[in-house]
């Protein structure tokens, strides 16, 4: 099969397109042939080791000193089920599927091998492959972060970044909950964030929210520029922090905020899992929750997506096709 190696840490110019051999499942697993994937902000991550302040050694004894121990990177897919193991039950050859791989990543290929009890579950029939695919990173840390924060009906909810592939998800999901959602995103993808169902939108640019005088009961921080000095402001009595990005002092010190503070913060990794594959995949047959997606890719284009989502500048989620028979649907107007 054919597959995006990376061998050494770097630009996207370290991809590479190689022929690597293709994966066979075992009995208790399942092979899933790609039509789509995507490049995420932890591929890039990864693959440029441009990490937050503080995890750059912690990261390489994780994933590589010089280069991923994981050369094919690429945690979000979506297909078809085309091999089962004798012993999987609940999937058969021909299933539409999507999953995260985690950091065990090796989406960015023609075929994957999963665990049949892994984050992996039937694809939506109203998406595409490659909005399936795009579905379960930001959706699935966006909908683990907001249980954390204990979200309810009615709750003050501010999402910071929220046009990016978590805070998009979280502007939706927090909406499923009945919360009234704040977005803070740049005056450009204003218009974006209110069509995802943001009550109100605040440009970052040209207001400091931690000067507002308002209260939120849940602030969500996906951009890494809400450290708890200036949430606390906004925080009401009882509020949760919720740092999704944030650098190793602010990680750190969540613990120890939460326990001499008025207010708790939630830090670290999130991990999807095959319920809230599930959970998503029904909140999009209801028109409740649909990732939004910047840009479209062939898989020969794999370096080009790298480029456009080390721009920082992405709305959304970074969409390859594997299988061009999955056509981009008409773009989200914005």
């Amino acid at each position: 099969m054919n597959a995006w190696v990376v061998t050494r840490y770097g630009s996207p110019d370290v991809l590479e397109l190689r022929e690597v051999e293709t994966p066979e499942p075992e009995e208790d697993q399942l092979r899933v042939r790609i039509h789509a994937t995507t490049v995420s902000s932890g591929d890039w991550r990864i693959r440029s080791m441009n990490v937050p302040r503080g995890f750059g050694l912690m990261t390489r004894l994780v994933f590589g000193l010089t280069a991923p121990r994981s050369p094919i990177l690429g945690t979000e897919f979506a297909g078809r089920i085309d091999r089962v193991g004798r012993d999987v039950t609940g999937f058969a050859v021909g299933d539409a599927v999507f999953g995260n791989t985690d950091a065990t990543m090796g989406a960015h290929a023609e075929y994957i091998v999963m665990d049949a009890d892994a984050a992996i579950a039937p694809a939506p029939e109203n998406l595409s492959f490659g909005e399936a695919a795009a579905m379960s990173f930001g959706g699935s840390t966006a909908l683990q972060f907001l249980r954390r924060g204990g979200i309810e009906s009615g709750h003050r909810v501010l999402i910071n970044g929220a046009s990016g592939a978590v805070g998009s998800a979280a502007v939706q999901l927090a909406r499923a909950f009945g919360a009234h959602v704040t977005g803070v995103c740049s005056a450009a993808n204003g218009d974006l964030v209110r069509s995802l169902g943001a009550d109100d939108v605040v440009d970052y640019r040209a207001t400091d929210i931690s000067d507002s005088g308002e209260t939120w009961d849940i602030i969500m921080d996906t951009a890494g520029t809400m450290p708890y000095r200036r949430a606390k402001r906004i925080l009401a009595d009882g509020g949760s922090l919720l740092v999704v990005l944030g650098d190793a002092p602010a990680m750190l010190s969540a613990p120890f905020i939460s326990m001499a503070s008025k207010h708790r913060v939630a830090a670290g990794p999130a991990s999807g899992t095959a319920e809230d594959l599930k959970l998503l995949a029904d909140l999009a047959k209801n028109d409740e929750y649909r990732p939004v997606v910047d840009s479209w890719y062939p898989f020969e284009e794999m370096v080009e997506a790298h480029r456009r989502v080390d721009t920082g500048h992405k709305r959304g989620n970074v969409v390859v096709r594997v299988v061009d028979s999955d056509p981009p649907p008409p773009t989200r107007s914005s």
